[in-house]
């Protein structure tokens, strides 16, 4: 069907090599625009302090692999999704576990937080994400309250409400993002551009929200919005300017052969932390592109690494089945 399309004197491999050209055309006059890498402007800023930043609290209540954590608005509860198919609230400051809710389905990749800080949403390999709400009840069946909000054809990667309790933004294997009504489960939007899984999301940080950004591998957006930085499996994290429209730092050295698999910055933005897979976060200043610490603690893979929302305290979540608060 697609040749009968297909202009007099045109072929699909001719199409392909103008295409090809463009695209370079493009390359070259982006290139043009290149003046000066990130490190070269930053030199004559002053180097970081030595930093201090330990282990204060240790949560220990997953049976498996913790694959996922999200803060609450109020600074001091978090949620954590396990292999071990359970969904932890936690008090950070008191170790408490205020709320566990049994899911039918092991792999839960992904959890978040609701603004109001009154619900939960998880999803995982069984492609559907959950709404949960919570209530003050200790005793109270939560999983029988659990509403499927979001169905894909492939597991679910990644969650986040919007800027209210009312919608829900969810990443997919089925290389889609998708954006739901949490009142009435339909379908508002859906994103197409990936040619594989999309493994992350992130919600642009400003009040009205309407901006994401999504990889095929861990993306996360810098404070401003106007940058987010990236973690690959090849060992190096990438901090991409939205205004230069290009990478402006890859954060990497020789001793690091591990893949990284998750980042976050501080409130600033002056720091990068960086879980990988040799158990360790990397803490990187993201102006000169050095590495200023390293946290270790962990004894297996950080899967997640997540600033609390006043900056005070970093949470990681690891396949070591704990989560640690650091300060």
């Amino acid at each position: 069907m697609a040749c009968q399309e297909l202009q007099k004197g045109e072929s699909l491999a001719s199409l392909k090599k103008e295409s090809d050209n463009l695209k370079k055309k493009l390359e070259e006059e982006r290139a043009k625009l290149n003046d000066v890498e990130l490190h070269q402007v930053a030199e004559k800023i002053e180097v970081l302090g030595a930093l201090s930043i330990k282990t204060r609290r240790v949560l220990k209540g997953h049976g498996n692999k913790v694959l996922c954590m999200d803060w609450c608005k109020d600074k001091r509860r978090l949620v954590s999704s396990s292999q071990d198919g359970k969904v932890i609230v936690w008090d950070a400051f008191t170790l408490n576990k205020e709320h566990g809710v049994p899911l039918p389905c092991t792999w839960v990749m992904a959890c978040a937080y609701a603004p109001s800080g009154c619900a939960v949403a998880c999803g995982g390999l069984d492609n559907k994400c959950s709404v949960i709400p919570l209530s003050m009840d200790k005793n109270e069946n939560l999983a029988a309250k659990k509403k499927s909000v979001a169905m894909h054809t492939n597991y679910v990667s990644g969650c986040t409400f919007t800027n209210s309790d009312m919608q829900l933004l969810t990443s997919s294997g089925d290389g889609t993002c998708a954006l739901w009504d949490v009142e009435s489960g339909q379908l508002l939007q859906s994103f197409h551009g990936h040619t594989a899984d999309v493994l992350s999301l992130d919600l642009a940080p400003s009040e009205t929200g309407n901006t994401f950004v999504s990889g095929g591998c861990i993306v996360m957006y810098y404070p401003s919005g106007d940058a987010f930085a990236s973690a690959s499996d090849d060992a190096t994290c990438r901090f991409y300017d939205l205004r230069a429209d290009r990478e402006v730092a890859v954060y990497q050295k020789d001793s690091i052969i591990f893949g990284a698999s998750t980042v976050d910055f501080s409130l600033s933005g002056r720091l990068l932390f960086a879980g990988y897979n040799d158990y360790t976060i990397n803490v990187w200043d993201v102006l000169k592109g050095t590495r200023s610490t390293i946290l270790f603690g962990h004894e297996n893979r950080v899967s997640r690494v997540r600033v609390s929302p006043d900056g005070t305290a970093l949470c990681s979540a690891s396949w070591d089945n704990t989560l640690r608060i650091w300060a």
